[in-house]
């Protein structure tokens, strides 16, 4: 019997790599290698040596190859998706010539704050770009560099977002796509385009920039033989651009943009992450307003502080992540290393409402409750900033898609059902970054439209669907409150 067609969809996040191999034709998972990435830093550093990403998808795909049983003939295509924002330098040979800024990295909030005012201000960046610079931004840590590692950003033969620097590795070609491309804060969503004025006004040439591809299903190139030696794959295969770890999340999903989703996703990990598809552009200096992989729009908002945070804490307890109840009085807002959404990059953790008989268990449980009730705001910041009302009853009985390693977890799932109040969908697909990367991948192999790809290949009936239960307004309410009230000084707020 002949070896089914196989795609490799990629998924490089901030912890790991996961190479997913899927059949091209019926989208049925065969095997998921995995390999660990190192991040370094302290304080407000969070860093990684590019080199690793790139052994973690030789050895992910190794393992993934392995696993499977199948010859590496039967691999067709491959596509990366990468953790968005982070900022790659190297040399003349390709090399990094320094470790990788990553997008949680908050050195960069000063800098981000000056280019907002040099450039007119949020209402000026969000017209070119769809969203203001932060720390997390591309440009705000590109400014960093000029500014205090001034001999890597003169000696940059080339600039790369973590998925262009690994496909750049697997084609030879210097490629990127819309959707990755939106996050950087160079590149403008109106025009389709870099942006020669903000350039200008980050010095960065355009010519150590790679080509932005039409989509992030192009064709742009085939894998090289020095690649294919190091993953044990075909030589020639498809190699697609590739997108955003959010961008492929929302292929995977089969999100394609026809006017606003009713079904808003929020994604439980390193980060919190909630984004919907739009066939209009956003502009709102409220939200990050992405291109998406298929060439329309993916009006998102992020958290920086979810699953891990949360980890965090539960390990400083001695608990597992599990081992957890509702906080009672206690509030945690686990902003441990600053925060994105609301704007906050140097704020810490912050404790409050201890009782005599408060648990080690209900202060997890207020971590998870602190981590919940910041990315559901940003959800209803998303709504409201694409003309809906969150408190609307039509809106809230929306169902909402949980994805993310958090949204495998039992306290995750409960916390964020108890405080949103809404009925949840749990996709059957895992992972959903690594399945939306190799719907990419099949479309630049034999072509077709990478949503319908992902649409089609979704196993009916393997959704997990919870029914709303009652809202618990009165934790939502208490975080909220403490969360307003000490968003100045105490949480490194202005």
């Amino acid at each position: 019997m002949p070896s089914p067609a196989v795609v490799i969809g990629v998924d490089s996040s901030t912890q790991s790599t996961k190479a997913a191999f899927i059949d091209a034709v019926t989208g049925e998972q065969l095997a998921v290698g995995r390999a660990p990435h190192v991040v370094t830093g302290e304080g407000g550093a969070r860093m990684s040596d590019p080199e690793i990403w790139w052994r973690a998808l030789c050895e992910a795909v190794a393992t993934g190859l392995k696993e499977s049983g199948l010859p590496a003939r039967a691999v067709t295509g491959i596509a990366v998706a990468g953790q968005q924002h982070g900022l790659v330098v190297l040399d003349g040979a390709g090399r990094p010539l320094r470790p990788a800024l990553l997008w949680n990295d908050t050195r960069s909030a000063p800098q981000a704050a000056a280019l907002t005012e040099a450039f007119g201000g949020p209402e000026a960046w969000t017209e070119r770009t769809g969203s203001v610079p932060v720390a997390s931004i591309t440009a705000s840590k590109w400014q960093w560099l000029r500014e205090n590692d001034p001999a890597s950003a003169a000696n940059a033969a080339a600039v790369r977002l973590p998925h262009d620097f690994l496909t750049e590795r697997l084609a030879g070609v210097a490629a990127t796509d819309p959707g990755d491309a939106s996050g950087s804060g160079w590149y403008s969503t109106a025009t389709g385009a870099y942006d020669p004025d903000l350039l200008e006004l980050l010095g960065l040439d355009a010519a150590l920039l790679p080509e932005v591809a039409p989509t992030g299903a192009a064709r742009i190139g085939s894998l090289t033989e020095a690649a294919a030696r190091a993953l044990g794959l075909p030589a020639g295969i498809a190699v697609a651009a590739g997108t955003g770890d959010n961008m492929s999340a929302a292929v995977g999903l089969g999100l394609g943009g026809d006017g606003l989703l009713d079904h808003p996703a929020l994604s439980l990990g390193t980060s919190g992450t909630v984004f919907a598809a739009s066939r209009t552009r956003p502009t709102s200096t409220a939200l990050n307003g992405f291109a998406a992989a298929d060439g329309t729009y993916l009006p998102l908002a992020c958290t920086l502080n979810c699953t891990l945070a949360v980890d965090k804490v539960a390990a400083l307890l001695g608990l597992d992540r599990e081992d957890a109840a509702p906080g009672g009085e206690a509030v945690l807002l686990p902003y441990l290393d600053g925060e994105r959404t609301p704007d906050l990059p140097t704020a810490s953790g912050l404790l409050t409402g201890l009782r005599h008989d408060t648990t080690r268990r209900q202060l997890l449980g207020a971590a998870y409750e602190g981590a919940a009730v910041t990315v559901l705001r940003a959800m209803d910041g998303l709504l409201s900033a694409c003309g809906l009302d969150p408190a609307a009853p039509e809106v809230a009985a929306r169902p909402l898609r949980l994805i993310g390693g958090g949204a495998r977890g039992r306290m995750w799932v409960e916390t964020v059902r108890r405080l949103s109040g809404r009925p949840l969908v749990i996709p059957g697909s895992g992972e959903l970054v690594a399945f939306g990367a190799a719907a990419l991948a099949a479309s630049a192999a034999g072509g077709g439209d990478p949503v319908a790809l992902a649409t089609a290949w979704q196993k009916s009936g393997t959704d997990r669907q919870l029914p709303p239960v009652e809202r618990d307004v009165e934790t939502w309410g208490r975080v909220t409150s403490v969360l307003e009230r000490a968003s100045g000084p105490l949480l490194g707020g202005p």
